[in-house]
C-alpha cells in the first residue's frame, strides 16, 4: 500500500511480486488474470464479485496474501469488516509504515464495534513521510481536528486528495454522513486523478455508492 499508482500500475505490481514466487506459470498467470478482472469489477461498483476475486487471488497465492490491500478496501466495500480489519493488519506485517494502512484497520473497526474500539485498536505505524499522512494518523488517534489537516496538506494536489479523502472516511466511521459525503465528493474531483491514482478511483466508487 506505499504505493497506490493507477489501475495498470497496481496489476502490474501484482506480477512483478508473482514473479518472486515459487509457483507454476499456470497459477501466475491464473492470479494475475483474477487480480485484474476483480480490479475492473471494483471499478464498476461490483463490490461482491472484486471482494469474491481478490479473495480467491489470496487462496491461490497464500505467500503473497498480506500484500492485497485492494482486497482489504473492497472488503471494507462489502461491509465485511471484520475480514477487512484482519487484512489490513496482515497487511502491516509487510509495510508498517504506511497510515493508510492505519487509517483502513480503523474504519473497518468502527464500523465492525464502536469508533472508541477503533482508536483503542490503532495500528502503530513508522515514518510516512507524506503529506498530510502524519496529521492523518494524529487526526484518527485523537490528538488533532480535520482543520488541522487541511492546513497540513497545503496546497499540493496530492496533499488535498488525501486529506479529503480520509477526512471522509474518518467521518464516516463516526456516522457523520454530510460531512463525509462532502470530503468524499471533493476526493473524487477529476482535478485528483492523477495525483490519487488507484487511491481516485476508490473515491469514485465510494461516491457512487453513496449517490445509489
Amino acid at each position: 500500500m506505499s504505493t497506490r499508482a493507477g489501475r495498470s500500475s497496481a496489476c502490474a505490481l501484482l506480477a512483478a511480486a508473482l514473479a518472486a514466487v515459487p509457483v507454476t506459470g499456470t497459477a501466475q498467470g491464473a492470479a494475475q488474470a483474477i487480480f485484474e478482472r476483480a480490479v475492473a469489477d471494483f471499478e464498476a461498483g461490483r463490490i461482491e464479485e472484486a471482494a469474491a476475486g481478490f479473495d480467491t487471488v489470496a487462496e491461490l497465492l497464500p505467500q503473497q496474501a498480506p500484500r492485497l490491500w485492494q482486497r482489504g478496501i473492497a472488503l471494507y466495500y462489502a461491509e465485511r469488516y471484520d475480514d477487512c480489519r484482519e487484512m489490513f493488519e496482515a497487511h502491516r506485517t509487510v509495510n508498517p509504515n504506511d497510515v493508510e494502512n492505519a487509517a483502513w484497520h480503523f474504519i473497518c473497526v468502527a464500523r465492525a464495534e464502536s469508533p472508541a474500539a477503533a482508536v483503542a485498536a490503532l495500528l502503530p505505524v513508522g515514518p510516512d513521510s507524506r503529506v498530510p499522512m502524519r496529521e492523518i494518523y494524529a487526526l484518527y488517534r485523537g490528538d488533532l481536528t480535520p482543520a488541522d489537516v487541511m492546513e497540513a496538506a497545503g496546497d499540493r494536489p496530492s496533499g488535498r486528495f488525501y486529506a479529503h479523502l480520509y477526512l471522509g472516511l474518518y467521518y464516516e466511521a463516526l456516522g457523520r454522513a454530510d460531512e463525509a459525503f462532502e470530503q468524499i465528493e471533493l476526493a473524487a474531483d477529476a482535478q485528483y486523478a492523477r495525483a490519487g491514482g488507484y487511491m481516485h478511483m476508490v473515491a469514485e466508487v465510494h461516491l457512487a455508492l453513496l449517490q445509489r
